[in-house]
């Protein structure tokens, strides 16, 4: 994937983000990593819907130097995600309804539905609340997404990885709807949670048919 391709990634991540309501305006941030040593980021401050494939901003995974401009206030996450997990491609940064009420009420969400456990993994845990855009911030994250594809960040939203810039996508898609679906539950009478070994074997069933699927970096 060149630079370019990165960047219009990116772009198109951010419409789709706004498209589906996982954020709006200038809120939440998406990436994609192009090589082993750079990815494309998000800028600070620009709406989606203005913003174009030159606005995206290339930050140097060792060193956080940014050219292009101004990288999103999260570019910690996502180096420290990227530096983290080999397997990241992309990442994308919610503020959506649903994973930020459960994010407020700092409840880890159990493997209610499939599509969570296969995608996000066993259970969707909470990070413990940092300042956002903060090296410990960062660090609470990685945590809660040992094991997972995502995680809740208190009182703030929820990131989720791919593969691939779709997968990113889906997999915050499904943290919307697995979130949404536990706080309805809840009011009817308390979700039930598949068994956690049961969980646990799905997303590891689903990440190994993907995996030789060789999904690539871009949508």
């Amino acid at each position: 994937m060149t630079e370019r391709e990165a960047k219009e990634a990116v772009r198109a991540m951010g419409l789709r983000l706004v498209e589906l309501g996982l954020t709006a305006g200038t809120w939440g941030n998406a990436s994609v990593r192009f090589s082993d040593a750079e990815m494309a980021i998000t800028p600070s401050g620009t709406d989606y819907s203005t913003m174009t494939a030159d606005d995206i901003v290339v930050v140097d995974l060792a060193t956080g130097e940014a050219r292009g401009g101004k990288p999103s206030s999260e570019k910690t996450l996502h180096m420290e995600i990227y530096r983290s997990r080999a397997e990241a491609k992309a990442i994308v940064h919610t503020h959506s309804m649903s994973a930020s009420s459960v994010a407020a009420a700092r409840r880890e969400v159990p493997p209610i539905l499939d599509d969570l456990a296969q995608i996000v993994g066993p259970t969707l845990r909470v990070a413990e609340y940092s300042i956002p855009g903060s090296k410990k911030m960062a660090r609470s994250v990685l945590r809660a997404m040992r094991g997972r594809m995502a995680a809740l960040m208190a009182n703030h939203g929820a990131v989720a990885m791919g593969r691939s810039a779709d997968e990113a996508i889906l997999c915050a898609q499904i943290v919307e709807k697995g979130c949404r679906a536990f706080v309805e539950a809840e009011f009817l009478g308390g979700a039930k949670s598949i068994p956690r070994f049961e969980a646990a074997i799905m997303h590891e069933v689903y990440l190994r048919k993907y995996s030789r699927q060789k999904k690539g970096p871009s949508s």
